[in-house]
């Protein structure tokens, strides 16, 4: 099958079932200050799993555009992928295991609805129990699954480490008050040959690439209390994620990913380009002889790099040295060296990147409607980083294995990362920690940072963050009022201590514009204008013009908050009134006088480029 055909299947299957289908969420989350991009289906969800009512009900399904940033130096084997598609299915508070496990069992296996794979390729793992917190085993998933005609030699049970979810790992660690529970994950058999590196014997958590698990069904069922123990939560939720594309293999029969449908053309043009053929054996990591291997290792980074990037630019994302950007820029700089390695010395990353448009047309039409621009950062940001790299490797032979990556990044531009994979694959070691010590304004921006920075998907709550989203929601208007209506949201990211916003405009604004945007935005404080949320549906939110984020894809029924004279109805005129009308699923103040809580006024502190056509300003309240 193709992607396209699973995704369609899966959502198909879910919704004939009472499941709501939501669209995906945007790859970067907005207003979450913990994380640098959407990394799971659940991580948008979060607020409703903890028990905030969905506008779509209680039965949800979906497939999230996903990217994991610490996943960067696994891609090159055959099943993993920094930006991925996530299906996912949740009952809040509705159904549980009875219905989960067998629901998910049938898609797999039947072939009018699902995808009719081989139940005895199947492998299921369950908790087998924790004894440090006194956690029994899930002996009731064990019961669904033998009663399915699952065979006992394919029901292998794991500990916490393995089949407990908690944001905060193990049940040992959690807090007081965090939830969690059993999860039991699925496996497909690709009867590929078991690699004894990886262990005298294979089974389903082995990462030889014999089993690769295609999905998993969290059971939030415990909630742990003041003295260490656990009790059943009174809603129940099941959260269940499982890999598009791994799915899609499976049902190719071959344990490649990047054999699937959606890298067809970007793997031609490398194959075109490079005079080598990638193969097509069904093999995990170690397929072929060292030169066989390193070759598909590079063609596996060049096309998942080539994948990420050109979502993240079709989202508004521009190559930089902070956040997000230079997440995007290590992805195209490290293709680069790639491509190299294949024997490509000329510009080609804009050719492999420019077959995803098509490839995902029918889900993401935003990827192709963006085909020019994602061909013109990626030719502009090769051209750039050949010189880079052409200069830095010419020092780099000459160090030896005296490697200096501080000088060769203030020197010549060369990324570290790049520097320390080079060292590595010369069994070079480098002292990273030192590296890092030189350059405190870049320790952020390093692997481990990037990696760290997801922190559950649940953004800060506390009062002074909320008093600082609403004053977002000012500012965004004043800015429209004073520069024009072209501008709009093209970033955020809000804290305690101040707010961030990045917004559509061409021009660095002047003195008189900025004091004219912080003189509307208090004289809304001083108003007193009621924040009123209204859900609705989507056609009249829509007809109401409300600000919404950029590329992103909405349900039937959406939030939407007001800053004025509207009341909760959506017929209600007085939205022709309101100041500011946005798609937002909160939190928010209720008036906006509690913005000038003890005499606080709205300040801009800097207002600056943040790449091409997009200005940032950063404001506080003091």
């Amino acid at each position: 099958m193709t992607v396209s055909e699973v995704r369609a299947r899966y959502l198909a299957f879910y919704a004939k079932r009472g499941h709501a289908i939501i669209p995906s969420a945007p790859i970067v989350p907005e207003n979450d200050p913990t994380t640098l991009f959407t990394s799971s289906g659940m991580q948008p969800l979060v607020p409703y799993l903890l028990g905030q009512p969905h506008p779509e009900g209680n039965r949800l399904a979906d497939s999230q555009m996903s990217f994991r940033a610490e996943d960067i130096e696994e891609v090159g084997d055959n099943r993993h992928t920094t930006f991925f598609e996530m299906l996912g299915n949740w009952s809040l508070g509705d159904y549980f295991k009875q219905e989960q496990l067998p629901w998910f069992f049938e898609f797999l296996t039947s072939r009018e609805e699902g995808l009719g794979l081989d139940p005895t390729h199947l492998y299921m793992t369950t908790f087998s129990g924790d004894e440090e917190s006194g956690m029994s085993a899930d002996t009731e998933s064990v019961a669904i699954w033998q009663k399915l005609g699952v065979a006992e030699d394919h029901l292998f049970a794991y500990g916490a480490k393995k089949n407990w979810w908690s944001r905060a790992g193990v049940p040992a660690k959690m807090p007081v008050g965090e939830i969690g529970g059993p999860d039991s994950e699925m496996f497909y058999d690709f009867n590929t040959p078991h690699d004894p590196a990886f262990g005298e014997t294979c089974h389903p958590n082995c990462d030889c690439g014999r089993f690769i698990e295609i999905g998993n069904s969290v059971f939030m069922q415990f909630i742990k209390q003041a003295d260490g123990s656990f009790a059943e939560l009174p809603k129940r939720n099941v959260d269940f994620g499982g890999g598009l594309e791994r799915l899609t293999a499976a049902t190719c029969g071959n344990a490649d990913i990047f054999l699937i449908d959606v890298f067809d053309a970007a793997r031609t043009v490398l194959e075109t380009r490079s005079g080598k053929i990638y193969p097509r054996s069904n093999l995990g990591k170690n397929d072929g002889v060292d030169s066989t291997w390193n070759t598909t290792r590079s063609f596996r980074i060049v096309l998942d790099h080539m994948r990420a990037a050109s979502f993240m630019l079709a989202s508004g994302i521009r190559p930089a040295n902070s956040e997000q950007g230079y997440v995007l820029r290590r992805l195209i700089r490290r293709s680069i060296r790639e491509v190299d390695k294949l024997g490509i010395k000329e510009a080609v990353l804009a050719d492999v990147a420019s077959g995803f448009g098509t490839a995902y047309s029918d889900a993401y039409p935003f990827v192709q409607e963006s085909a020019a621009l994602i061909r013109e950062e990626l030719e502009k940001e090769e051209a750039q980083f050949r010189k880079t790299l052409t200069n830095g490797m010419r020092e780099l032979e000459k160090m030896g294995t005296e490697i200096d990556a501080f000088l060769l990044f203030t020197t010549y531009g060369f990324p570290v990362e790049l520097t320390e994979e080079i060292a590595r694959e010369r069994g070079v070691a480098l002292d990273m920690s030192a590296v890092q010590a030189k350059m405190r304004e870049h320790q952020a921006l390093s692997r481990a940072g990037a990696a760290q920075k997801f922190a559950g998907g649940l953004a800060d709550h506390a009062e002074t963050t909320v008093r600082y989203h609403t004053a977002h929601h000012l500012l965004l208007r004043a800015l429209q009022e004073v520069l024009g209506p072209e501008v709009h949201q093209r970033g955020s990211n809000i804290t305690s201590e101040r707010l961030r916003l990045d917004f559509s405009h061409g021009a660095k604004m002047t003195e008189e514009q900025k004091r004219e945007v912080e003189r509307l935005v208090n004289e809304k404080i001083a108003e007193a204008l009621p924040v009123t949320r209204t859900v609705m549906r989507l056609e009249d939110a829509e007809a109401l013009e409300a600000e919404h984020e950029f590329g992103a894809r909405y349900p039937e029924q959406v939030s939407v908050y007001s800053v004025g004279p509207a009341d909760a109805t959506n017929a209600d005129p007085k939205f022709n009134e309101a100041y500011s009308i946005e798609f937002c699923g909160g939190p928010h103040i209720t008036n906006t006088s509690e913005l000038g809580v003890g005499d606080k006024h709205f300040k801009i502190l800097k207002e600056e480029a943040s790449s091409a056509g997009i200005r940032r300003i950063k404001a506080v309240l003091e």
